[in-house]
C-alpha cells in the first residue's frame, strides 16, 4: 500500500511538474566561482561549440575597460576561464558563443542596460560592499505615475525613501538623480546601486537620510522599455526630444509631483540634483534655466560640450548661458560639484574642461574630481558615493 501511494504520489508530482515553467531547472555549473584569492572562474557547457569566449568590466589594469577572454574548452565540453585577482566592484560580464551573445546560464543575476543584458557578480571587502545589501535599515524603493502637462502624459520615476521616513513626520532633502543616453528612470536602482548606497551611507551616518528621486529622462517615453503603454519595444539610444531641451524645460513638472506628495525641505537648501553623462548635460541645463533652485550641484562624466540632438538650439534652456551661469552664481550655492575619467570620451574632456574654464573666467566656484577610467558605471557608482556624503550638511 505505502509503495502504491508512493508511485501515485511520485507520478502526480511529475505531471504538475511538467506543466511548470522552468520552476527546477538548476544548472549544476558554477558560474561564476570566486575564489579565495578574488580571481574569478566562468565556466558554460557548450560541447558543440567551436569558440567561446567571456567579456565584461574585467580589464583591472586599465580601470575596469571592457575585456574580453578566450575560454579553454575540457573534454566534457565545459569551457572555463579564470581571471587575474580582481579588486572589490561590482562586475558586468556575458559569453560569446560561435558569435553569439549570450548571458551567463548558471548566473541567475542580470541587469539591462540599455538593450543589453548583462550577468553580474560582486567581489566585497572593498569598495563594492557600499553597493551590498548590508544588515542595516532599508529604505523604500516606489514606482510612480505623474502627470507632466509639458508633455501631454503621465510618466514613472522611481523614487527611494530612507528608512526613518514612513513612521516620522519629519521633512526630508530630496536628490534628483539623472540617467545617461539609453537608460530611464531604472538605471540608477539596477546598474547603479543607488538604493544600496544610501542604505548603507546612511547607516554609517556619512550622509544625510534623503528622498532620492530617479527620473526618465526620455520625455517621449511614459516609462522604461515594457513598462509603458507601447510595450515591450527594443531600447535604443536615441528617442524623440533627446537632449533638445524639453525634458530641462519641463522638469518643474517632476518637481511639482514629488513636494505635492512628500515631505520635503521646498527651498533651496534642501535640494540636490546630479546626474551621468546625458543626465550631467541635463542638471548643468537645469540648475541653470532654475538658477535659484539647487543648492548643490553634480556633474557625473557629464555630456557638455555635445550638441543637442538635430543641432537644435531654439529650446529656451540654450539661450543667453552665460547669463544664466552668471545668475546662477550670483544667486549662490553650497556645492557645484564635477567628477570624470582620465579614460573618458575626448569630446566630454574637451567639454568639460571649457565649462570649467568659463567657470574659472566668471569666479564661479566648484570641486573637480579626476579618477581612472573611462565612461563607465564603475565610476558613476563612486561617483554618487562621494557626492552624497557632502549634501545638505
Amino acid at each position: 500500500m505505502k509503495q502504491l501511494f508512493f508511485t501515485l504520489f511520485l507520478g502526480l508530482f511529475t505531471s504538475t511538474l511538467s506543466a511548470q515553467q522552468d520552476l527546477f531547472n538548476e544548472n549544476p555549473i558554477v558560474s561564476p566561482q570566486i575564489n579565495a584569492d578574488n580571481s574569478v572562474t566562468f565556466q558554460i557547457k557548450a560541447p558543440t561549440a567551436e569558440t567561446v569566449s567571456v567579456s565584461g568590466s574585467l580589464d583591472v589594469e586599465k580601470a575596469f575597460a571592457p575585456i574580453t577572454y578566450e575560454m579553454t574548452k575540457s573534454d566534457d565540453g565545459v569551457w572555463s576561464f579564470t581571471t587575474p585577482v580582481l579588486p572589490s566592484e561590482l562586475y558586468r560580464y556575458h559569453f560569446v558563443i560561435d558569435g553569439a551573445r549570450s548571458t551567463d546560464p548558471g548566473n541567475a543575476f542580470a541587469i539591462r542596460d540599455v538593450g543589453n543584458l548583462s550577468s553580474i557578480f560582486i567581489i566585497g571587502g572593498g569598495q563594492a560592499d557600499i553597493y551590498k545589501v548590508q544588515n542595516v535599515p532599508h529604505g523604500t524603493v516606489a514606482l510612480r505615475w505623474y502627470d507632466s502637462p509639458g508633455n501631454d502624459m503621465v510618466r514613472r520615476m522611481v523614487v527611494y525613501t530612507p528608512a526613518s521616513y514612513e513612521n516620522s513626520t519629519e521633512k526630508y532633502p530630496v536628490l534628483y538623480l539623472l540617467h545617461g543616453v539609453g537608460g530611464d528612470e531604472t538605471a540608477w536602482t539596477g546598474s547603479g546601486r543607488a538604493a544600496e548606497i544610501l542604505d548603507n551611507l546612511i547607516a554609517q551616518g556619512k550622509t544625510k537620510p534623503m528622498i532620492v528621486v530617479m527620473t526618465n529622462g526620455n520625455v517621449s517615453q511614459e516609462a522604461a522599455p515594457g513598462n509603458g503603454s507601447d510595450g515591450f519595444v527594443k531600447p535604443t539610444f536615441m528617442l524623440p526630444h533627446t537632449m533638445d531641451g524639453k525634458f530641462e524645460e519641463t522638469f518643474i513638472d517632476v518637481m511639482m509631483f514629488v513636494e505635492d506628495n512628500y515631505r520635503t525641505i521646498e527651498t533651496k537648501e534642501g535640494r540636490a540634483i546630479a546626474g551621468l553623462s546625458m543626465g550631467g548635460f541635463h542638471t548643468a541645463n537645469i540648475s541653470m534655466y532654475y538658477p535659484n533652485t539647487f543648492n548643490y550641484v553634480g556633474l557625473f562624466s557629464s555630456a557638455l560640450g555635445v550638441r543637442p540632438v538635430g543641432g537644435n538650439t531654439t529650446s529656451p534652456v540654450y539661450q543667453n548661458q552665460d547669463e544664466k551661469l552668471k545668475q546662477q552664481m550670483e544667486n549662490g550655492y553650497k556645492l557645484y560639484w564635477m567628477a570624470m575619467g582620465v579614460d573618458d570620451m575626448p569630446m566630454l574632456i574637451k567639454g568639460n574642461a571649457d565649462f570649467r574654464k568659463k567657470m574659472d573666467d566668471m569666479g564661479m566656484k566648484y570641486e573637480y574630481l579626476e579618477t581612472e577610467g573611462g565612461h563607465t558605471w564603475n565610476n558613476w557608482r563612486n561617483y554618487l558615493s562621494i557626492f552624497a556624503q557632502k549634501l545638505f550638511k
